[in-house]
C-alpha cells in the first residue's frame, strides 16, 4: 500500500520528468525511443530525483490528445525497465484508467492525472484497487484550450475547493487518505497573474487540501514572461535556458511547505532540497 508519508514525511522530495512524448513543450521527442527515455531516467536518478514520472501524452497548452493504445506503446517498455533497474518510486502521468492499470502492472506505484479523475472517473478505481499513491492537479479546461484567457474571480480560494472536492471524490473511491497527493496545477488554465498568486499564497491551498502538496513550475512560460518583463528582454527565453527561475520557484515553495517538486533539471533542485533541509534542522536546533 503506497504512502507518501513514507515517500516525503522526512524531508521534500523531488520528481523527475521523463517526457517520452514527440511534442512535449521543453524536450519533446528527444527521449521518445525507450532506450533514450530510460538512461535519460537513470541519469535524473543519479542526479538526486527521488520519483520519477513517466508521461507519453503531452498536456502542454494546445497538445492534441493521443490514442489509448500510442500512449502505452510508449510509456509501458520505458515504465517495465525503470521498474526494474532503479529503486525509487515510478509515477505514471495519465488520465486514462486503462493506461494507469496497465502502467501499474508494469511496475509504477503512483498515478500523476492532471484531470484529478474527471476526464475518466474509472481511473479512480484503478488507483484504489492497486493500493497506489495518486496526485490529483487542478487544471481550467483541457490543454488544447486552457490558455484561452483563463477567469477566476479568487484562483486560490477556486483551486483549493476544486482539489478539496477532488480528494474527496478520490476518498469516496476508496483511495486512502495517505495515498493521496494535490498539485495547484502551475500553468494549466492560468494567467501570469494566477500563477504567481498560486505561489505567494501557498501556505493557504496547503493548510486547505491537508495531504501533501506538490508543485510543478519546471520551465514554464510564466517564467519566461516574468523574467523578460524584469529585464526588458524582447523574447521570452527558450525552456531549457528557464532553470535557474525553476530553481528560485522550487525552493520559494518548498519553504512553504510543498512536500514535492517536479522538476526537468534534477540536481540543482535535489542539493536545494538537502541544503533547505540541513538548515531547517540548525533552525530547530537554534531556537531549542
Amino acid at each position: 500500500m503506497f504512502s507518501w508519508l513514507t515517500l516525503c514525511g522526512q524531508q521534500p522530495v523531488v520528481m523527475g520528468i521523463v517526457n517520452v512524448t514527440p511534442d512535449s513543450f521543453s524536450d519533446g521527442g528527444r527521449y521518445l525511443d525507450a532506450d533514450r527515455a530510460v538512461a535519460h531516467a537513470l541519469t535524473l536518478v543519479a542526479d538526486g530525483a527521488d520519483l520519477l514520472d513517466v508521461g507519453g501524452e503531452s498536456t502542454r497548452p494546445g497538445a492534441e490528445p493521443v490514442s489509448e493504445a500510442e500512449e502505452l506503446r510508449r510509456v509501458l517498455p520505458v515504465i517495465s525497465r525503470l521498474a526494474a533497474e532503479t529503486a525509487v518510486p515510478v509515477s505514471i502521468d495519465t488520465s486514462k484508467a486503462a493506461v494507469a492499470g496497465a502502467a501499474l502492472e508494469a511496475g509504477a506505484t503512483i498515478v500523476n492525472d492532471v484531470t484529478a479523475g474527471r476526464a475518466d472517473p474509472d481511473i479512480l478505481q484503478v488507483v484504489a484497487r492497486a493500493g497506489a499513491g495518486y496526485v490529483a492537479m487542478h487544471m481550467q479546461g483541457e490543454p488544447r484550450t486552457m490558455q484561452h484567457e483563463p477567469r477566476y474571480h479568487d484562483v486560490v480560494a477556486e483551486v483549493g475547493e476544486f482539489l478539496v472536492e477532488r480528494l474527496a471524490a478520490a476518498r469516496d473511491a476508496g483511495i486512502t487518505t495517505n495515498a493521496l497527493c494535490a498539485d495547484p496545477g502551475i500553468g494549466f488554465g492560468k494567467s501570469v497573474e494566477h500563477n504567481l498568486d498560486l505561489l505567494a499564497r501557498l501556505e493557504e491551498i496547503i493548510a486547505r487540501v491537508d495531504v501533501p502538496v506538490l508543485v510543478g513550475t519546471s520551465r514554464k512560460t510564466f517564467l519566461g514572461s516574468v523574467i523578460a518583463e524584469a529585464s526588458g528582454a524582447s523574447h521570452l527565453l527558450a525552456p531549457d535556458a528557464r532553470d535557474d527561475a525553476t530553481l528560485a520557484t522550487a525552493v520559494w515553495a518548498l519553504d512553504r511547505g510543498a512536500a514535492i517538486v517536479r522538476v526537468h533539471d534534477v540536481r540543482p533542485v535535489a542539493d536545494a532540497v538537502r541544503l533547505l533541509s540541513m538548515m531547517r534542522v540548525l533552525d530547530a536546533k537554534a531556537v531549542a
